[in-house]
């Protein structure tokens, strides 16, 4: 029986690949090469998660996107906020100096609490900022403490030496 050897370096080279491609998005744009966007490599809109009150608020920056190339899902308690940005007019025709910003599908998710009820969500759009609104979205009276053993620390180490 033979075993099949994992690569120790899989994840760096995954992490240069990744360098690369961000390298070269910003250098040169998109490349001619380059297929369309996927869900794994939509580009991530930056986000602020904040507590008003009791209320959650979710700020989307979505500078250049249109109200009705924005979506916004509801699930299993993933909020899901995703669509497209379209290049401006006569950017095909333009040799980019600089081109920092993504074009192309975008999505982000955020984990909700428990128990978010969907009809507390709100969303409203104004001029590219997309604000979610989660009322009694920010209720911290449902937590659950939990308690870290110290390992390190002598008491602990005799209880774990009477364990074995």
């Amino acid at each position: 029986m033979t075993t099949e050897r994992r690569n120790p370096f899989e994840g760096v080279t995954d992490f240069f690949s990744e360098l690369s491609r961000m390298r070269s998005m910003g250098v040169m744009g998109r490349p001619e090469s380059e297929s369309e966007r996927t869900h794994h490599s939509a580009w991530v809109p930056a986000t602020d998660i904040l507590a008003q009150g009791d209320d959650l608020l979710i700020r989307v920056e979505l500078a250049g996107v249109e109200p009705e190339d924005v979506d916004l899902h509801f699930a299993h308690g993933v909020l899901t906020v995703s669509g497209s940005r379209s290049p401006g007019a006569g950017d095909d025709d333009s040799d980019f100096y600089i081109r920092e910003r993504f074009y192309g599908e975008f999505r982000r998710v955020i984990n909700l609490p428990d128990g978010i009820d969907p009809d507390a969500i709100e969303a409203e759009f104004d001029d590219g900022l997309v604000q979610i609104t989660i009322r009694g979205g920010a209720d911290t009276t449902h937590t659950t403490r939990i308690t870290l053993a110290d390992r390190t620390s002598p008491k602990t180490r005799r209880k774990i030496k009477k364990a074995i």
